[in-house]
């Protein structure tokens, strides 16, 4: 349930309820912002009033404008058409909102009463494959969306389910073994083996329709029965290569902030998985086909879903039908969110109707939210051709083109670890923001220069934003004890400004209820813009009187703290300066 928690707005809905014994919930939804702010700073449609009252919206609105008199919030309330207009005291709203941002005490309102515990399962790379740009979707989205929830006052489980079982694990196995001259490097064995799994797929490929074709199968056949039976040489090489993929996830997660409360593998549920299919048959609510155990769902387009091969082993839906199960039993959650992309939806319509069919009520509270994936300027990446952009090469690229081109300027102002600290905030900044930025049904193209520019909508753009801000504050010794009279903000820009900072809470919970932190990215570009033009408006250390200067300084200590709380549900550091 969202709670009234934006003090300004419950002020005018309460307002208008008293006079009209209309809904405060529905007056304070109604609330907006007038598309030109000359008009006022929040608007009211008369609407869904007008519609009770059975009279026409601008009607209504002038009916109500009239009765509303000023107070110490409202200076006037002017209906144009069906909405109610409202000019705001800066003094008041300065008090409401910027007061509580400099405290602190803004970021702690209750925003939602949620009882229920939701799992959001993100990043769930494949061992032996090389991580690259285009995992960084995943877990950008995924992070951004376990922090804003839980900012919202949701309760959240985050997991990760990695793919170490498979062909493609085989195949790094038999390169591994039969092709690979290289010794094993003592660093960066992770990467390492992202590159003889591709290597191996292409000599598999290339192959193809030779006599050793039927041997290359046999092999790759022996290693997944060594793994699944859990012996012999490959199941020990298995262990040991593991261990390596999961070390280099590891540092990625710490690289990036995120953490899970817990690591689900695949072969941990492949046993399990198997046995509760075959249960499944034996109690007549599955079908074998030609050797194989799945359930027709022609008849619903949903294809046939394959759970046993003929050879016994599991699938993809067959791990995810029992996972589904064990994730409502281990952690007691209510909802379960699979963050995986776009080209997953039919699998994962099938793995919820399967659910639904064997009789789980859980189907209904599991939902796949997908996003379009990641291309390269040139087209789409693919590990297994090795057409990648590496992960944590790229971030070391972008680490020193950001030196390169504005941190090695300040070599005789800065340390080395200054500038080494700043590179590598900047860089997470382009990368998490660039991911994130974008509607999840849009492709993202990766292009690290655009990404990295201080000017348009970057991350690099609203850190800059914030880092100025920073250096201001400390420049004019900014005293969070000196209380602002925001009565004195009379200029649109400041004005303007003063009110986009209530709508913080709004828009973060927003997009919280709507899986949504494109919608975060938008407010705070947006909040940045309405900074940088209050900025070279409205003089600061010039102000024409102290007391105006400590409401501008203190208006800009707001809005940074909002840019940084904003970076921060993002996963993105705000430097102090840049």
């Amino acid at each position: 349930m969202t709670l009234l928690h934006d003090p300004v707005r419950l002020h005018l809905a309460k307002k208008i309820s008293a006079l009209t014994n209309f809904e405060t919930e529905k007056i304070y939804g109604a609330l907006v912002q007038p598309p030109n702010p000359d008009l006022g700073e929040l608007a009211f449609g008369c609407f869904q009033l007008a519609k009770e009252l059975k009279k026409g919206p601008p009607v209504v609105a002038k009916e109500v404008s009239e009765k509303l008199n000023p107070d110490e919030l409202i200076v006037s309330a002017v209906p144009t058409g069906p909405y109610i207009n409202f000019i705001l005291n800066s003094k008041c709203v300065g008090e409401k909102i910027a007061d509580q941002i400099i405290s602190g005490k803004y970021f702690s309102i209750k925003l939602s009463e949620n009882n229920s515990r939701t799992m959001i399962e993100y990043s769930q790379p494949n061992t032996h494959k090389e991580l690259h740009v285009g995992h960084m979707r995943n877990i950008s989205l995924g992070n951004a969306i376990v922090r804003i929830l839980r900012y919202s006052n949701f309760d959240i489980v985050a997991s990760t389910f990695p793919g170490d079982m498979g062909t493609h694990v085989a195949k790094c196995l038999w390169y591994m073994k039969y092709h690979n001259k290289e010794a094993v490097p003592k660093t960066d064995r992770g990467e390492w083996l992202g590159k003889l799994y591709s290597k191996g797929h292409l000599k598999l490929e290339d192959e193809e329709g030779t006599p050793q074709e039927a041997k290359n199968k046999a092999e790759l056949t022996a290693i997944i029965k060594q793994l699944e039976n859990k012996t012999g040489e490959y199941y020990e090489l298995w262990k040991e290569t593991r261990e390596w993929s999961i070390e280099l996830m590891k540092s990625v997660y710490e690289w990036a902030g995120v953490k899970f409360e817990y690591w689900y593998f695949e072969s941990d549920v492949d046993a399990e998985s198997i046995k509760l299919v075959k249960r499944f048959k034996e109690q007549g609510k599955l079908v074998e086909s030609q050797g194989a155990i799945g359930l027709d769902l022609n008849e619903e387009n949903l294809g046939f879903v394959l759970l046993l091969k003929t050879d016994g082993t599991g699938l993809y839906a067959t791990k995810d039908l029992y996972l589904a199960l064990k994730k409502f039993e281990d952690y007691k959650i209510s909802n379960s969110i699979y963050i995986v992309d776009t080209r997953q939806a039919m699998h994962f319509k099938q793995v919820f109707r399967t659910l639904e069919i064997l009789g789980y009520p859980q189907a209904k509270d599991c939902y796949h939210l997908q996003y379009n994936y990641v291309e390269l300027p040139d087209g789409a990446m693919s590990s297994r051709k090795g057409n990648i952009v590496p992960l944590i090469a790229l971030v070391h690229q972008m680490e020193q083109t950001v030196k390169e081109n504005y941190l090695n300027r300040y070599r005789d102002e800065w340390t080395q670890k200054e500038i080494d600290e700043v590179a590598t905030q900047v860089a997470k900044g382009a990368i998490f923001y660039g991911m994130t930025k974008m509607d999840t049904n849009k492709k993202i193209i990766f292009d690290m220069k655009e990404w990295l520019k201080l000017d348009g909508e970057s991350g690099p753009f609203i850190q800059y934003s914030y880092a100025r801000i920073a250096s201001l504050c400390r420049k004019i010794h900014f005293d969070p004890k000196n209380k602002p009279n925001w009565g004195s903000l009379n200029e649109k820009p400041e004005k303007n400004l003063l009110m986009f900072l209530g709508q913080f809470n709004t828009t973060v919970l927003s997009a919280a209820e709507n899986y949504k932190p494109a919608s975060l990215c938008s407010y705070l570009y947006d909040l940045a813009k309405k900074f940088n033009l209050f900025y070279h408006e409205c003089p600061i250390a010039n102000a024409p009187s102290e007391e105006l200067k400590i409401a501008r300084l203190g208006l800009s200590f707001a809005t940074g703290e909002v840019l940084k709380k904003g970076l921060e549900l993002l996963g993105i550091p705000a430097p102090q300066k840049m």
